[in-house]
């Protein structure tokens, strides 16, 4: 099927679609906030030989239980760190993405899609997006996702043995991230709206199900699901877990593609099948439900699209041709080789301005601070900082992080009024203790404002990302 795809030319079109994904991937910085926390529990369960099972990045909640469920992207992510630094971490960005949207390809051309829908479709899909490409666990569970939407494709149109590839794909979605839970409502909305062999994909969805028990806390793990889904920090002070807005171009695009879709499938002479309408029904509700879960619906609408248009594209277009075998395998390559220009490190060479690896990263800040160790303590930073200096500069522990199951709603809600510089925020930050503060220039202004105009605090540090002040006011 592979030298199908080169001969007629789609693997051109494919090429295409994938260099401007990687350009993208490769482009995005890597952001502070749910990155460098979890590289540090990889550290530390690496060298500690043990999941750490209370906090110790904190002075506010420190020594208290906590459980990191994530503790296998976190070790992967501070081997890839500690390999290549933020280099590697990005070219591994890439290879995950590249990897994710061919796959999603590859299961829509299976299904009938067109060459040029397919391909132009999942441009859509990469633009729409790519905002959901941060450096975390969840990205680590993207191919994962995809390479499980294609066996259960395959096991619709009659396969078997795709199906047990299953299980190995939960045991190890079960010790990157909670999402594992999204591999269970594929699977057993296959089993009851699927036409493939019901009996086969019940057992590989039994072995899905024991495989999910084989992590570090067994059945506990469910329990980790569960509270993540109804601890109020989470629901209350996480933009990503409340439903999505129509702001921005990306979020333009999704909800003019989700309009657009009824009416597509109304008019197609193609038709989805039972299976894909309750994936559609069910993505659907979780994606407008959560910001966080609109990738996932993305990959599915990208297949779905594609395959109404196939109709569509076989009569007004012309048939593809076979052409040149080996130009149509290597230009794609080519395309795919050029986008690692863009890779930091080799983009500078040509690329006078081009972005950094990092964003609101408080790296020039971070070194001042670890050089002032006689500045009296404890700090409290912006919670994206936090998790920059819990790695960088451990020893200086931090009032609160990004680890919203982590912090009491209280703690949230005095976070919030401090951020946002309110009436009380003095009153509030008198009750963390903290004697040293690190803000944010971009996303604190109303705290750096209230600041400014305190005589209780003295700026000793600023650059174009972070301030640093002492308590106390500044002495003449």
């Amino acid at each position: 099927m592979l030298k199908k795809y080169i001969r007629e030319g789609s693997f051109l079109w494919l090429g295409l679609v994938l260099f401007i994904a990687l350009c993208i991937a490769f482009l995005l910085p890597v952001t502070p906030e749910d990155y460098w926390w979890y590289v540090r529990v990889g550290q530390q369960t690496l060298s500690t030989g043990a999941i750490p099972a209370v906090d110790t990045f904190t002075y506010s909640v420190f020594g208290q239980a906590i459980y990191y469920h994530s503790w296998g992207a976190s070790v992967f992510f501070w081997l890839v760190y500690k390999a290549g630094g933020l280099n590697l971490t990005i070219l591994l960005r890439g290879l995950i993405v590249g990897i994710t949207y061919t796959l999603v390809w590859f299961t829509a051309r299976r299904s009938g899609a067109g060459r040029i829908g397919s391909s132009l479709v999942l441009l859509t899909g990469i633009l729409a997006s790519s905002n959901n490409w941060q450096v975390r666990p969840q990205l680590l569970a993207y191919p994962l996702f995809a390479v499980a939407i294609w066996i259960l494709y395959q096991w619709q149109n009659g396969s078997k043995r795709a199906v047990w590839w299953l299980p190995l794909i939960a045991l190890i979605w079960g010790n990157l991230h909670a999402s594992f839970v999204l591999l269970i409502i594929l699977v057993g909305a296959a089993l009851v709206f699927g036409k493939g062999n019901r009996k086969t994909l019940l057992l590989a969805f039994l072995g899905i199900l024991v495989a999910l028990f084989i992590n570090p806390r067994g059945w506990q793990t469910w329990q980790y699901v569960y509270q993540s889904l109804t601890v109020p920090s989470n629901q209350l002070f996480s933009m990503e877990w409340m439903p999505p807005i129509n702001q921005g171009w990306q979020m333009n695009l999704f909800f003019l593609w989700l309009l657009a879709f009824p009416l597509l499938a109304v008019f197609s002479p193609r038709k989805l099948s039972a299976l894909e309408w309750c994936w559609f029904i069910v993505f659907g509700f979780m994606a407008l439900w959560g910001l966080r879960y609109g990738i996932w619906f993305i990959l599915l609408l990208a297949i779905f699209t594609s395959e109404l248009l196939a109709d569509w594209e076989k009569r007004w277009l012309s048939e593809a041709k076979d052409t040149h075998f080996a130009v149509n395998l290597a230009v794609p390559i080519l395309f795919i080789f050029f986008s690692l220009a863009f890779l930091p490190g080799l983009r500078s060479q040509w690329w006078k301005q081009s972005p950094g690896t990092t964003k609101d990263t408080p790296v020039a800040a971070t070194e001042w601070l670890k050089n002032h160790p006689e500045l009296k303590g404890p700090l409290f930073s912006e919670m994206g900082f936090s998790s920059y200096l819990e790695f960088v500069l451990p020893e200086r522990p931090v009032w609160i992080d990004t680890r919203m199951f982590a912090f009491p709603t209280s703690s949230w809600v005095d976070y919030s009024a401090i951020n946002a510089g309110s009436w009380n925020w003095e009153s509030d930050l008198k009750k963390t203790g903290a004697n040293l503060l690190m803000v944010s220039v971009d996303i604190q202004p109303k705290l750096v404002s209230a600041l400014a105009l305190s005589p209780d605090w003295c700026r000793v540090y600023v650059d174009d990302v972070a301030e640093i002040y002492t308590r106390g006011g500044c002495t003449q």
